[in-house]
């Protein structure tokens, strides 16, 4: 490589830094306006309207992509006009990924009734009886605990639908779950209460802040899960959790304006609140459970 070409591309890689930090290139002049008419004006602002194909969710895609930290904290400051919100990208974006998903790795319906060994054994096969009566407890515990999940998924198990109400509620399942919108929506709270809990002390941001860094950072985990789909050829849209550290440190590293060591221990922090209240939400889920099993025994 030449002088000038080395030249060349040190000064593009600074004009990518600055790009990064500010969204925009300093020194690029408006441009002006000019009114003339043209075959393409029959289509101009057609699609406007359209999340996905304006040009805020162009830019929004394409700042999330290069420059995520830095979008979410020009976001927080007040740049609302040049993005999409973050509900909304949250919803149009992982509706792209869920219909992508859902060409190429079509949902096999459950039609068959998966067997627990644990309701193949009675309380009569214990002979003392206060393990009898615990086992009973445990069996109710699981049934309802089987009862709820099952309820939650009546659109991948037909065969437990028998009235309209049910099969009215597992065409609203189907549909959202269609949509990825109970699965995202449960990651979004309880990474939104995660990142508040590991953040606020330190840097002091409202709730809203939070949510919209929630929102956006879910939308970039969706991209990569949507490139990991088409270059898995419809395999995996797995992204791997050392990913999900990586692009999390990145995002810190911009947003906060912090160092990469301190942005590895938010990471580590904000990952240690996120399986802390996933295991509450599964103790809350099991005693609920527990209670109801106790109480019809």
């Amino acid at each position: 490589m030449d002088k000038k070409k080395k030249h060349s591309f040190k000064s593009r890689c600074r004009a990518f830094a600055i790009w990064q930090k500010l969204g925009y290139f300093p020194w690029h002049r408006p441009k002006e306006k000019k009114v003339r008419k043209r075959s393409g004006d029959f289509y101009k602002g057609a699609f406007d309207s359209i999340p996905f194909l304006n040009d805020d969710a162009k830019r929004t895609f394409s700042h999330l992509l290069l420059r995520p930290g830095y979008m979410i904290r020009d976001y927080i400051k007040g740049a609302h006009e040049r993005y999409l919100a973050p509900l909304t990208a949250l919803i149009v974006f992982y509706a792209f990924f869920a219909l992508v998903a859902a060409v190429m790795q079509p949902v096999q319906q459950r039609h068959r009734k998966e067997i627990n060994p644990v309701e193949q054994m009675e309380a009569e096969d214990f002979e003392n009886p206060e393990q009898a009566k615990t086992f009973s407890l445990l069996k109710n515990t699981l049934a309802t605990l089987q009862k709820g999940w099952i309820y939650l998924h009546l659109d991948e198990y037909p065969e437990q639908v028998d009235t309209q109400h049910e099969s009215s509620l597992a065409a609203l399942e189907g549909t959202l779950r269609s949509q990825g919108i109970p699965l995202f929506a449960g990651q979004f709270l309880l990474l939104w209460l995660a990142m508040s809990l590991a953040l606020h002390r330190r840097y002091k941001q409202r709730m809203s802040a939070y949510a919209a860094a929630s929102a956006y950072i879910l939308c970039q985990f969706s991209f990569f899960m949507l490139f990991a789909l088409l270059f898995s050829f419809g395999k995996s849209a797995e992204i791997g959790i050392f990913l999900i550290l990586a692009l999390l440190m990145w995002d810190y590293h911009q947003w906060l304006g912090v160092q990469w060591k301190k942005s590895f221990w938010l990471v580590l922090k904000t990952g240690l609140y996120y399986g802390l209240l996933f295991a509450l939400v599964i103790l809350l889920a099991g005693g609920a459970a527990f209670a109801i099993a106790y109480f019809r025994t």
